[in-house]
């Protein structure tokens, strides 16, 4: 058996901290769920600890994660972007990120924010959040949408059942336990 993130995250001090304050703890804003995405996106093909310490990095290129200011990027900020070595340097998940932000702003302006378009939707089984996420989003297959959803408390299975945290989200009651 493999062992789970709660085990592995123990004893590593990047994914610790992660594990222990950010992952399955239930977001609300745009720009903490607008980023949590851009760093699913980033994340395929890489290992979560080389997303784990370029965040800050994202934070600053992408400033703040700010919606408006991400979806007005053009061909300018696209090339700031694919210079700037403290992340990740791939062309089509800096534009998927950019594209994202304007569908964001579009799914904004319709429900109020991302998190309403969310629970507008919730609950939903894996399969049919990965369908949704692909008519309305790009870059978003399966995995970047479970591991997204899971890590922002929209799907059960961040932590194991035995683990401390897994009890502290709880009580912040995450979408995922109001099914």
């Amino acid at each position: 058996m493999a062992q789970s993130y709660c085990d592995l995250a123990r004893e590593h001090p990047l994914h610790q901290a992660y594990h222990d304050q950010e992952y399955g703890f239930p977001l609300a804003t745009d720009a903490a769920l607008f980023e949590r995405l851009a760093l699913e996106i980033n994340q395929a093909g890489l290992s979560w600890q080389t997303i784990l310490k370029k965040k800050e990095n994202f934070q600053r290129a992408f400033e703040g994660f700010d919606l408006d200011r991400v979806a007005s990027y053009g061909p300018q900020e696209e090339e700031r972007l694919l210079s700037d070595a403290g992340i990740i340097r791939n062309r089509l998940k800096v534009r998927a990120v950019i594209e994202n932000a304007r569908r964001l702003v579009v799914l904004r302006e319709q429900h109020g924010s991302f998190a309403n378009w969310l629970t507008l939707h919730h609950p939903l089984n894996k399969e049919q959040w990965v369908k949704l996420f692909k008519k309305n989003f790009v870059f978003t297959g399966g995995e970047i949408v479970n591991e997204f959803l899971m890590s922002t408390g929209y799907l059960p299975g961040a932590h194991q059942d035995s683990c401390p945290i897994y009890h502290q989200i709880l009580t912040l009651n995450p979408p995922w336990s109001q099914q």
